[in-house]
């Protein structure tokens, strides 16, 4: 295991001595403590109860504005996807040169602390959701700074994994870290369920009125959801920040111009790496399309099903218990093969998804059977998508953060996992623009989604190149910057 070494002897030995008692696996525990704290945003803010009632609630603002409710149903859903167009643009700007920063000071830490003080109140600020859509544009604009805070703070977290294990173990505590964080969304789901969301006659599922005395007149039991993920987090990132360590290199001189030059230099490293190099870029095409998936799955059963928050959250159930168990199958599978059979398995899965999608409606299967009204089949084969899209996600996410760490140098973690949000993100705006530009053109929801299939096809034949245990043996010293 590689461990910088320290600057001032004295708070080396208290380090040190810090790191010696707490055990390792302690911090494996404190680590994947971080997945189950962030996972019920993505599970319950951006996928499966806040992401389908914003689609709701803007659905029915924009139906004041338009006629035609297609044309709502695809202006709402274009909103949803700018907001996140942005988002990726900022992160894809920002990522390389903060974690290039982080590790020429020897500190990631201090950047988890601050942005989730950011996350707090923004994902706390999703409860003052106006349910008549009159502040539509301020809550987009609060979900997706909470969403760039929790995207950076997975960037410096990631950028811990190498210091865990061996690269043959990382791929196991990946997929298991990951595997335990969507149990965490599927419990959150199972709470927000119990306790908060109203199925309809004014009660939950389990026949109680929502907790609080929430009003379900007022989308109150939904936008619930905001104060309950900031508190979920708040209380079980606890262990992350009692257990997590890390040891302090030297600061360099330079600061941010420092910072730039070692990122250049990396850069140019990476340019000529070209197992890294068809990595990233192939892992963009298909990150950027399982992100959307992710999330258009609830706005999708919204607008193009038609059906209820409840129908979306018993989906997000479904979906949330394949991925835990799913990733860690293939965080098995990827600690005896490899990740890149995983990673190639994940996408073949999620094409078929892409095209069901795109085929499917509640009057026919690609235009060539008809449906019967009243026909549950477009209900159950968007369930078993959903199952697929949680399972093959999860697993497709572990792997790829696996890869990562075979391609990874020890001295520069963080700057890497900059490098690899980059890759997550500069093109983070194609899939939500692309869907959003096809809703608009063809004034079709549905219709939006085939730019997905392109992107997971465009990833898939860029991973041909990428060598499936990494390219530690190529790496060149001038290829890293000088500590």
């Amino acid at each position: 295991m590689y461990w910088p070494a320290l600057v001032v002897p004295n708070k080396k030995a208290k380090r040190t001595q810090a790191l010696e008692e707490i055990s390792l696996k302690k911090r494996i525990r404190g680590w994947m403590a971080f997945d189950w704290a962030t996972q019920p945003f993505y599970t319950l803010g951006l996928t499966f109860i806040f992401g389908p009632y914003f689609a709701g609630v803007s659905f029915e603002y924009f139906s004041t504005i338009y006629a035609d409710a297609e044309t709502a149903k695809a202006t709402s859903q274009a909103t949803w996807f700018w907001g996140q167009t942005i988002a990726g643009l900022l992160i894809a700007l920002t990522a390389p040169l903060i974690g290039a920063y982080a590790d020429s000071t020897g500190r990631r830490m201090p950047w988890i602390w601050m942005f989730a003080m950011l996350y707090l109140p923004f994902t706390w600020a999703l409860w003052y959701t106006d349910p008549s859509g009159g502040n539509i544009y301020f809550i987009l604009l609060c979900f997706n700074l909470a969403f760039i805070a929790a995207e950076f703070m997975l960037i410096f977290v990631n950028a811990i994994l190498p210091s865990l294990g061996s690269k043959k173990e990382v791929g196991k505590i990946s997929g298991d870290g990951a595997a335990i964080g969507y149990w965490g969304g599927v419990l959150g789901l199972f709470i927000m369920l119990i306790l908060f969301v109203n199925k309809g006659d004014g009660t939950t599922i389990a026949g109680l009125a929502p907790a609080f005395g929430l009003d379900p007149e007022k989308g109150e039991d939904f936008r619930a959801v905001g104060p309950f993920i900031a508190i979920w987090f708040a209380v079980f990132m606890i262990p992350f920040f009692a257990w997590v360590r890390e040891p302090r290199t030297a600061n360099r001189q330079g600061g941010v111009s420092q910072a730039m030059a070692d990122l250049k230099k990396s850069l140019h490293g990476a340019w000529h790496r070209k197992s890294l190099l068809n990595f990233l870029i192939g892992s963009m095409f298909y990150r950027d399309a399982l992100n959307a998936l992710y999330a258009g799955g609830g706005v999708y059963a919204r607008l193009v099903l038609g059906w209820e928050i409840m129908q979306i959250l018993v989906f997000g159930i479904v979906g949330a218990i394949t991925a835990a168990v799913a990733t860690q199958i293939g965080g098995y599978f990827d600690k005896r093969l490899g990740p890149k059979p995983v990673i190639h398995v994940c996408c073949y899965i999620l094409i078929l998804v892409c095209l069901i999608i795109v085929g499917m409606n509640r009057e026919s299967f690609f235009g060539l059977v008809a449906i019967a009204d009243g026909s549950r089949a477009p209900d159950i084969v968007f369930y078993i998508c959903g199952a697929a899209i949680g399972g093959a996600g999860g697993a497709l996410y572990a792997a790829s953060r696996s890869m990562m760490v075979r391609h990874t140098h020890p001295e520069r973690p963080t700057e890497a996992f900059g490098l690899f949000a980059l890759s997550g993100k500069a093109t983070a705006f194609l899939a939500p623009f692309l869907i959003g530009l096809f809703s608009t053109i063809t004034g079709n929801a549905q219709l939006g989604y085939i730019p997905v299939i392109v992107l997971f096809v465009i990833g898939l034949y860029l991973l041909r190149n990428v060598h499936p245990q990494g390219d530690h043996a190529t790496w060149s010293k001038s290829d890293i910057p000088s500590p």
